[in-house]
C-alpha cells in the first residue's frame, strides 16, 4: 500500500452533510413519500450516504497502512462490520416486524462476498495475469471457520426441537451467539498473531507496508472514522425507512431489503478487493472477501441477537430450502477453488453464475 496524499475533501466533508442531514431531517420530520420531493430526499440521503460509507472506510484504510498487514484488511471488515449491525440493528427497532432481516442480511452478504465479489476479483485477476495465486493455508482456515459459522447460524436453527424453526430458543441463541464470538475471536487471534504468514502475500516479501505516514494524519483519521461511523448509525433509521417503502412501492419480497443492506454495506470494501485484484495481489482481495463474510457472522449474528433479546423482537435465522442448497454448493465450489492455491478465470466465472442464481431466485423464488 502506498503513503498517502492530501486527504480528499470528501473524507470529511460526507460525514459532516451526514450529520446535518440528520439534525435537518430529525428538525424538520423529513422522510420519504412516494412523491417528487420524497423522491430527491431519497435520492439526496442515498447520496450522502454512500459517501459516508466511503470516507469511513478511506479513513480505515490510511489507518491501515501505518498498521500493516493483516491488521490493515482486518480494521477495514470490522469498521464495515460496524455499519452492517447499525443498520440492520436500526431497522429491526423500527414499527414493522422484520424478523428475518439479520438472516437475509446475513446470507446476501456471504452469497455477495463468497460468489459475486470472489469471482469477480478471480475472474479480473485471471483476465489479466492468466493466472494468481493465493496462501492456501489461509484459505483453508477461512473456510473451515465460515462452513461451522455459517452452518450453526444458518442451517442448524430448522432442525433444532426445543423451538420450532427457523428460529433458535432464548437459551440456544445465547449459547451459538457465544459459540461464534469465540470462534470469531481464535480466528483473529490465528490471523494476526499465531499464523500471520498464512495470509500475506509472500510474492512481497514484506510484513509490514512501508509507511510515511504522519502521527497528525493518523490521529486525523482515527477521529473522522469515529465520525463517519457515528453518521452512518444516525441516518441508518432514515434509510431504513425508506427501504421499506420503495419496497412495498415496487412489490418486491421482503428478501430485497437484505440485499439492498448488504450491497451497500460492501460497496467500498468490494472496490478495494477488486483494485487489489488488478494489482495483482489477489490474496489481499481473498482477504478482505472471506474476512468479511467471517465477520458478518461472527460479529453481526451474536450483535443483533442481543438487540433483538433487548427489544423483544423475534429473530429468524433458518434458510430455506433452496437457500440451504445454495450456500452449500457455495461451500463446496469455494473449496475447490482455493484448494489448489492458483485460480484463473474458470473459477471466477463460476462463482459469478452461482451468484446471478442466488440474485435470480431473490426476485423469482
Amino acid at each position: 500500500m502506498s503513503s498517502y496524499g492530501p486527504m480528499p475533501k470528501s473524507a470529511w466533508i460526507f460525514p459532516a452533510l451526514a450529520v446535518l442531514l440528520f439534525a435537518t431531517a430529525t428538525g424538520l420530520g423529513i422522510s420519504f413519500t412516494p412523491s417528487v420531493g420524497g423522491g430527491v430526499f431519497a435520492v439526496v440521503l442515498l447520496a450522502i450516504l454512500f459517501g459516508t460509507v466511503f470516507a469511513a472506510v478511506h479513513h480505515a484504510e490510511v489507518i491501515a497502512e501505518r498498521i500493516g498487514e493483516p491488521y490493515g484488511t482486518l480494521l477495514l471488515t470490522l469498521a464495515v462490520t460496524i455499519i452492517e449491525v447499525a443498520l440492520i440493528a436500526t431497522i429491526m427497532a423500527g414499527e414493522k416486524p422484520l424478523p428475518a432481516l439479520a438472516r437475509d442480511t446475513v446470507f446476501a452478504v456471504v452469497m455477495i462476498v463468497c460468489n459475486g465479489l470472489v469471482g469477480l476479483c478471480i475472474f479480473i485477476g485471471g483476465f489479466r495475469y492468466r493466472e494468481q495465486d493465493v496462501q492456501v493455508s489461509g484459505s483453508n482456515l477461512y473456510l473451515s471457520v465460515l462452513f461451522v459459522l455459517a452452518t450453526i447460524t444458518l442451517i442448524m436453527p430448522n432442525y433444532t426441537l426445543t423451538a420450532p424453526g427457523p428460529v433458535y430458543s432464548a437459551a440456544q441463541l445465547g449459547f451459538v451467539s457465544v459459540i461464534t464470538v469465540v470462534l470469531y475471536a481464535f480466528f483473529l487471534y490465528t490471523q494476526t498473531i499465531r499464523h500471520r504468514d498464512y495470509f500475506i502475500n509472500r510474492a512481497d516479501g514484506k510484513t509490514f507496508d512501508e509507511s510515511r505516514l504522519s502521527n497528525r494524519m493518523l490521529v486525523v483519521s482515527i477521529v473522522l472514522l469515529l465520525l463517519s461511523l457515528l453518521a452512518v448509525v444516525l441516518l441508518a433509521k432514515k434509510f431504513s425507512a425508506t427501504v421499506d417503502a420503495v419496497t412495498a412501492m415496487i412489490g418486491a419480497p421482503p428478501a430485497f431489503a437484505g440485499v439492498v443492506v448488504a450491497l451497500l454495506i460492501l460497496m467500498p470494501e468490494s472496490v478495494a478487493a477488486v483494485g487489489a485484484a488488478r494489482r495483482n495481489d489477489l490474496q489481499k482481495s481473498i482477504n478482505l472477501a472471506l474476512g468479511s463474510s467471517l465477520a458478518t457472522i461472527g460479529l453481526t449474528v451474536p450483535a443483533v441477537a442481543v438487540v433483538a433479546y433487548t427489544l423483544d423482537k423475534q429473530l429468524h435465522l433458518g434458510l430455506n430450502a433452496p437457500e440451504m442448497v445454495l450456500l452449500v454448493l457455495t461451500f463446496v465450489v469455494s473449496m475447490l477453488t482455493f484448494g489448489t492455491g492458483r485460480t484463473n478465470i474458470l473459477f471466477g466465472l463460476v462463482h459469478m453464475l452461482v451468484f446471478a442464481v442466488y440474485l435470480f431466485m431473490v426476485f423469482v423464488p
